[in-house]
């Protein structure tokens, strides 16, 4: 479940640990550090620790799809209740680069350290993109049956997608940017590649 941007089936304490583990791994890798670390930055003791996360594993696969959970349940939600091609594609837009803004290191994480996971794991958090990339898929489907935009081939898609997916590299969070800002110079991008100019 989900209320506002944050799903309600991880505790707060729960997700401190997953901010500040994923800022440590973002910031060092996965690899180097230790899950005392982990407790150390979280002000936690290894039992209090271990009491909401079962292994260091299982955090770096927490903080790996929770984002995009978040990212699917709210493109969902842009799907039922936005019905034109120019305002999902703008809803879309301001979704990501809020949760962009918001879960930064989870996002450097995820495209750094997804080797890191075990195959099971691994093959959850591509398919979960792979769920997210449908609903932009279904988006440009629907629109080039309203007559909105052109056909969008997968690979348009997923190009498109990658412009937003990787902006973690460079957007600076907290800089003159706002996210609603890049946002919308994102939508411009998408409208104009895909969109289908109508007669008068």
């Amino acid at each position: 479940m989900q209320t506002g941007n944050q799903r309600t089936d991880i505790s707060k304490a729960k997700r401190d640990i997953m901010q500040k583990a994923a800022d440590l791994f973002a910031e060092r890798g996965f690899g180097s550090v230790g899950i005392s670390e982990v407790g150390e930055v979280a002000g936690l003791g290894k039992g209090a620790l271990y009491y909401h996360i079962n292994s260091k594993e299982e955090l770096l696969y927490s903080i790996m799809t929770d984002y995009i959970i978040q990212l699917i349940a709210a493109g969902h939600g842009i799907l039922e209740t936005k019905k034109d091609t120019r305002s999902r594609i703008n809803a879309l837009s301001e979704s990501f680069m809020a949760t962009m803004f918001q879960s930064r290191a989870a996002m450097t994480v995820c495209f750094r350290e997804v080797h890191s996971l075990g195959a099971e794991k691994r093959e959850t958090v591509l398919s979960l993109h792979g769920d997210y990339q449908t609903i932009w898929e279904q988006v440009f489907e629907e629109g080039a049956q309203s007559g909105d935009c052109r056909d969008v081939s997968r690979l348009e898609t997923k190009a498109l997608l990658g412009m937003y997916f990787y902006s973690f590299l460079w957007v600076r969070v907290g800089g003159r940017l706002s996210s609603k800002k890049i946002a919308r110079d994102f939508s411009n991008i998408v409208l104009a590649a895909v969109m289908v100019d109508r007669p008068a």
